[in-house]
């Protein structure tokens, strides 16, 4: 019954195809530069961000940067706004140790009225996989915006 799990095993410790197979994390996705020796690390110079006051149906822009400080290529699978308003950019290609990178992140605040806390969440080949940043604003309502230019 644990003949093939057995079988695995014995290959891994015997250096049968060590190296050949791209590894897989548990949530699906391939490890290719967890392959290599060493882990990549980010490490941001701002993980949180506040936009402050803004007028309602402006875009926002904000870029956080990073270095990967660990000693293997760091590669972004994914980034994720944690709504449709909040959406990011971010390298394909992976960042060598050492090197440096950015996220930039857009918040459309249309219909956003009221303080907002918005998230990006990336997923990579560090440890742990999952990373988040986070953006605030407080978005003021078009009326209101403008009765104080009115003034």
């Amino acid at each position: 019954m644990f003949t093939a799990c057995d079988d695995a095993a014995s290959k891994i410790d015997g250096g049968e195809g060590a190296g050949t197979e791209a590894s897989t994390s548990a949530d699906g996705m391939s490890n290719d530069a967890n392959a290599a020796s060493g882990t990549p690390v980010f490490a941001f110079t701002e993980e949180k961000f506040d936009f402050g006051n803004i007028d309602e149906g402006t875009v926002a822009k904000h870029t956080f940067e990073f270095t990967n400080t660990g000693d293997a290529p760091l590669i972004i699978y994914n980034a994720q706004g944690s709504c449709g308003c909040t959406v990011p950019d971010w390298p394909r290609e992976a960042i060598a140790p050492g090197a440096t990178g950015e996220i930039k992140v857009s918040f459309n605040s249309a219909g956003r009225v009221g303080v907002n806390n918005k998230q990006v969440t990336l997923t990579a080949n560090t440890i742990p996989n999952k990373r988040i940043i986070n953006i605030t604003s407080n978005v003021i309502a078009k009326a209101a915006a403008n009765a104080e230019t009115a003034e």
